[in-house]
């Protein structure tokens, strides 16, 4: 698969479509190339309610007006912890019947829930007849699948396995900005003397951040293979492998900051950008957290896989839903369509730091480490996110979640190898 920079082009539902104005309802191209829906409204519910992602968030809706003129987007975002909040909430409206008119969701596993409670419509048809089959590539394709149907419209793809590195802060501690770390081991001691130099090592966040971080330990010491084994069962949790990642992972945290239980990934990440922490491992929608306050790649800041798992790419993907009883249908789908379009991937991942799923969209403006992300997409072998719900169901990452907190309040790695365990028999068992 091969992410191609071109001119994109304004798109208009016609003759190759016309099979959709029936699942679509009625449509009518206008001069500005998109297509509408009738008048109507429809509320988009995501956790984009600050900052870079926000930002991104209103750049699709940008270009969402300029498709359908006639329709009013409502925003229904809910701020707070890589949408643990959001999904509270939105469990509680969708076991009252009260569905927004979409819903922001990670597209792969954690749809798992939604799917087998009837929550959402399955989108196959509309993805044949769109021709989305066609603008997604089959890497990522591959990733979304459920059980032979789509059920939802990726807006872009994300890299989890990302360290960011202040060069000027490492130089402070000794420590070589372009050093090159072959695993955890090499990493590990250049954070000791970081920390001699009175620099906090590595920063991180609450719970799920710490999630994030043992996803990378995991892959980085278990390889490709056994990492997708987890999700599985081929790979055993109990496992002297699983073992020696856990130890990794108690290490690492104790070269983090004492306060994390009470930040967010923008409040880690803004630790780096101010020099005050060395490294932090996140997402890259944390590159546009470090564009928004002008800051050079390459300069001012850094970014390399973390140690072990440098050519895989840990994935990811935003994507967006069809409820079962959304109010206005059709504005829904207007929006999907939005989503899926060259213009909307466009707009929204230069602005989030992600790269386009749709393969017309263009990138050859995008920054520098999005260029990097697109090389690895295409030549890298891909895994599933365990912390941003692509390998794991919700409910089995709540239980991955409850074990990583207790761990954090000073457990011991016997007793969270033991939880983790038991969660994956029960879970595989289901």
């Amino acid at each position: 698969m091969k992410i191609r920079g071109r001119t994109t082009r304004s798109r208009c539902i016609g003759a190759a479509t016309v099979a959709l104005v029936t699942a679509f309802g009625a449509t009518a191209c206008g001069s500005d190339g998109g297509s509408g829906t009738g008048e109507g409204e429809v509320e988009v519910f995501t956790w984009w309610a600050q900052g870079s992602e926000k930002e991104g968030l209103d750049a699709l809706v940008g270009v969402f007006e300029e498709q359908h003129s006639d329709l009013k987007f409502v925003n229904g975002a809910v701020a707070g912890g890589a949408g643990s909040d959001a999904k509270n909430v939105l469990a509680s409206r969708l076991q009252t019947n009260d569905p927004p008119g979409t819903f922001q969701a990670h597209a792969g596993a954690e749809l798992t829930d939604y799917i087998e409670q009837g929550d959402i419509e399955p989108l196959t048809d509309a993805y044949a007849e769109e021709g989305w089959d066609q603008l997604f590539p089959e890497s990522l394709l591959e990733q979304i699948e459920q059980e032979g149907e789509y059920y939802s419209v990726p807006s872009n793809i994300h890299r989890a396995n990302v360290v960011w590195a202040n060069p000027a802060a490492l130089e402070e501690a000794g420590v070589d900005p372009n050093a090159e770390y072959a695993d955890l081991d090499a990493w590990i001691a250049d954070l000791e003397k970081i920390e001699e130099a009175g620099i906090t090592p590595l920063s991180i966040g609450m719970d799920w951040t710490q999630v994030h971080l043992l996803e990378t330990v995991l892959l980085a010491d278990l390889g490709v293979e056994a990492y997708n084994g987890l999700w599985d069962g081929t790979t055993d949790w109990a496992g002297a492998e699983v073992t020696g990642a856990l130890e990794h992972y108690e290490t690492l945290l104790g070269f983090t900051n004492s306060d994390r239980q009470s930040l967010d990934w923008p409040d880690a990440t803004q630790q780096v950008i101010d020099g005050t922490a060395a490294f932090n491992v996140m997402g890259d929608w944390a590159e546009a957290a470090f564009a928004s306050q002008d800051k050079v790649f390459g300069e001012d800041y850094t970014t390399f896989p973390v140690p072990g798992t440098d050519g895989v790419f840990d994935f990811l993907a935003d994507s967006f839903t069809l409820p079962v009883g959304a109010p206005n249908p059709d504005a829904s789908r207007a929006w999907l369509d939005t989503v899926a379009s060259a213009e909307g991937q466009q707009a929204f991942n230069a602005a989030k730091g992600s790269i386009p799923a749709n393969l017309e969209a263009d990138t050859s403006e995008f920054g520098e480490y999005q260029q990097t992300a697109i090389e690895s997409f295409a030549q890298d072998p891909i895994v599933s996110s365990l912390a941003h719900g692509s390998a794991a169901s919700v409910s089995w990452l709540t239980d991955i979640t409850s074990s990583i907190s207790q761990f954090g309040s000073g457990g011991d790695v016997a007793s969270l190898q033991e939880d983790l365990a038991a969660t994956a028999e029960a879970q595989l068992a289901d």
